[in-house]
């Protein structure tokens, strides 16, 4: 990993693999990724994009799956022009998710790599919260009574 990284991790109260279906399901939800459009084949070497709409204005962020295991860990590149970084190799981040069985549910770990600082790291943190956070609503919402 390159750069500080940002690190956010849950206990979601749903099996491991109703877990990865949230996070990989087509479509958007409001509660993740802020309500994009996730647009991928979650084959590795494919494109993944986000499409969605962020304080009114529309966005499209991008990026590449590079690791797939399916239910226990996903690595995909990811590029937002909202962040103001021009779209060059350099700019992109890695998301790392990793879920784990913890015996009485799934612990959810995000981490994004290639922060300048330790600040622009926390900010990252806070901002995938949300999407960690709104996973573990759809999860639990969703999969969490097939206990």
């Amino acid at each position: 990993m390159r750069g500080h990284v940002a690190t956010v991790e849950t206990r979601v109260a749903a099996r491991r693999d109703d877990v990865w279906r949230v996070l990989t399901a087509p479509g958007s939800r409001p509660e993740i990724m802020f309500g994009a459009e996730t647009v991928t084949d979650w084959q590795v070497g494919s494109p993944v994009v986000w499409r969605g709409e962020w304080d009114g204005k529309a966005f499209e962020d991008k990026g590449q799956v590079l690791e797939v295991d399916a239910g226990r860990r996903l690595v995909v590149t990811h590029w937002s022009p909202l962040s103001g970084a021009p779209d060059v190799p350099e700019s992109y981040h890695t998301l790392t998710w990793t879920l784990e069985d913890d015996g009485a549910g799934t612990v959810v770990r995000l981490e994004q790599d290639n922060n300048a600082s330790p600040e622009e790291a926390e900010h990252s943190a806070a901002n995938w919260r949300t999407m960690v956070d709104g996973l573990r609503t759809v999860a639990e919402g969703e999969h969490g009574a097939r206990r």
